[in-house]
């Protein structure tokens, strides 16, 4: 799997994803912090990258623009420090590998997480 770390994920789990074996980036490694979300999509799509984000954003504009891909996985957490996403995360990948690889959105809360398949409709 390939991820692409929006803004409001820390430089250090994109670290420790690569660390795990996965091909992951952020924004800010390639001077992108201030890419639209639309091009964002475009780019994690393009590069069959899942996003990891927590910005409400994503969800909506998949929605909206029936798409199957990229994943998102977005983190909606009282405490969004990079462990606690990590620990999440980890959760997530271990127990959403094939809905990741044909389009969701993993919604990540403290109780949890919610798969909604892609396209939404």
């Amino acid at each position: 799997m390939k991820f692409l770390a929006d803004m409001g994920i820390s430089p250090r789990t994109v670290v420790k994803l690569r660390t795990a074996g996965y091909d992951a980036i952020h924004l800010v490694e390639e001077r992108l912090e201030k890419l639209e979300d639309r091009d964002i999509l475009i780019k994690a799509r393009n590069e069959e990258r899942i996003i990891l984000t927590v910005d409400l954003d994503f969800g909506y504009l998949l929605a909206v623009g029936n798409t199957k891909l990229p994943s998102v996985i977005l983190f909606r957490l009282g405490n969004e420090s990079r462990e606690v996403i990590e620990e999440y995360l980890d959760d997530v990948l271990s127990q959403c590998n094939s809905e990741l690889k044909t389009g969701a959105i993993i919604s990540v809360k403290n109780d949890g997480f919610r798969v909604r398949l892609l396209p939404i409709e």
